[in-house]
């Protein structure tokens, strides 16, 4: 795992996207370099191919984040890769050709000669993702990782790899001294006559995992963990595997000292002033932008439904502060005439026709970017829960107060990443999202909630 601006990403991510831009600013170096000869193949030349194969890059790179083409291995079928993967190929010559518009090539180079050539090369690698084959071998992208620990801990470290990381090979689980019983069954449990370093070296392991259930009375080699480490094996607990795997907080596995002790959790001024300023900014674009699908929606609501158009409801934000919230009508007027409010479940029959399509387009909450305006919301953040519910979820759930401890946001990390909630259990997982953004905040991570919720938009994934 690699940790960019607070965010951390798989080593064949990274992999991915150097190799990526890598192709792009080389096609367009070669290509400006067959048209123009030799002769006159030069720094400019180079230099041209590089400021327009980087901006291509970047923009072709952003959409693949947003349609979930560099999210963790499997949680996408087939089907999912193979559409989003010929929706990414149309996008991205579209962003090509824009970049050649706005920045044109000068004679004798020739703008559809080189869209053309990028057009060959992105295929071909639209057509290397179609049939699963990965660009790079998988000696450089693959980790062996030991677990330290057989016990219940450890069986969902292993779990969790297998299902989420098939770029993982998991060498097996080395049994602590004070472990009893191991609840695996079935797989490799290493010897116990062997020592932890000998097991590294003869494995060529690349990390540890420390899974114990019981982490006192010596339970854990600590000199041959930092043995290991020296050697340049990376030593993790089980709170950072979760954090850095699955981009969340595991309630189970985390503690009040890793929380307090570790890194993140840092606001700071310059960080308040500039995520301020980019909502101000940001919202108001998006206000002009949506303003006619606004404007229609109102009056299809007004169609079936009449009045109110607008829905208004009080919500938690920061420091525990209420504030209200606008959205688009999306229920009957009547939906909670008994004064009992109520999670939305899938095929709510209190949604109406109306509803149904803009809870799907997640044009029911554009009203919200009026509260990011007056500050009581920000772009991206934990979503605001009412505070019946806060209630309720801050007695059931623990560390769930961490999460009003910055300002809520019109989409968020969890949003993007675990679909919608309507139970308790479902608020636990998504809490677990929200604890990750509230740590490791920063304005790298809040564009890339930004590119993943228009691919959720576009997909219409999680909606309810």
């Amino acid at each position: 795992m690699f940790k960019i601006f607070n965010h951390y990403f798989r080593r064949r991510t990274i992999l991915q996207v150097i190799m990526y831009s890598m192709v792009i600013v080389s096609t367009l170096i070669v290509s400006l370099a067959l048209q123009g000869g030799m002769g006159v193949f030069n720094g400019a030349v180079i230099s041209s191919g590089v400021i327009r194969g980087g901006v291509m890059a970047i923009g072709i790179i952003g959409v693949n984040f947003a349609l979930g083409l560099y999210d963790r291995p499997g949680k996408l079928t087939i089907g999912q890769v193979r559409a989003r993967a010929v929706l990414s190929f149309v996008l991205s010559m579209i962003i090509a050709g824009s970049i050649l518009l706005l920045l044109p090539l000068q004679p004798p180079y020739q703008n559809e000669q080189t869209l053309i050539a990028l057009l060959l090369i992105v295929g071909g690698m639209l057509v290397m993702r179609l049939l699963g084959n990965e660009m790079l071998p998988s000696s450089y992208t693959r980790q062996r990782v030991l677990i330290y620990g057989t016990g219940g801990r450890a069986s969902i470290v292993g779990q969790s790899l297998l299902e989420n990381d098939p770029s993982i090979e998991l060498i097996g689980y080395f049994r602590g001294p004070q472990e009893k019983g191991p609840v695996i069954q079935g797989l490799n449990i290493i010897s116990p006559g062997k020592t932890l370093t000998d097991v590294v070296r003869e494995q060529r392991v690349n990390e540890i995992v420390v899974a114990l259930s019981e982490r006192r009375g010596g339970s854990m080699p600590l000199r041959e963990l930092l043995d290991c480490k020296l050697q340049g094996i990376r030593v993790i607990d089980l709170a950072t595997h979760f954090e850095q795997l699955l981009g969340q907080i595991h309630l189970e596995a985390v503690s009040a000292g890793w929380l307090i002790f570790g890194d993140g959790f840092k606001q700071g001024l310059v960080r308040s002033v500039v995520k301020r300023l980019f909502d101000i900014l940001g919202s108001g674009i998006l206000l002009l932008l949506s303003s006619p699908v606004m404007l229609v929606t109102a009056l299809l609501i007004f169609i079936e439904s009449g009045r109110p158009i607008f829905y208004r409801q009080e919500r938690v934000g920061l420091n525990g502060d209420v504030f209200d919230v606008i959205k688009f009508r999306s229920m009957r007027q009547d939906a909670e005439k008994d004064g009992t409010p109520r999670w939305a479940g899938a095929g709510d029959t209190r949604v109406t026709r109306v509803g149904k399509i803009i809870r799907k387009m997640r044009i029911d909450e554009l009203p919200q970017l009026f509260c990011v305006l007056k500050g009581d919301m920000s772009l991206v953040g934990p979503r605001p829960e009412r505070p019946y519910f806060v209630e309720r979820l801050t007695l059931d759930i623990p560390y769930y107060a961490l999460r009003h401890g910055i300002k809520p946001g019109l989409t968020g990390w969890a949003q993007v990443r675990y679909h919608y909630g309507a139970s308790i259990k479902d608020a636990e997982q998504k809490l677990q999202y929200d604890l990750y953004y509230v740590k490791n905040h920063s304005w790298f991570l809040d564009l890339i909630i930004l590119f993943e919720t228009v691919g959720v938009v576009l997909t219409g994934k999680g909606a309810q």
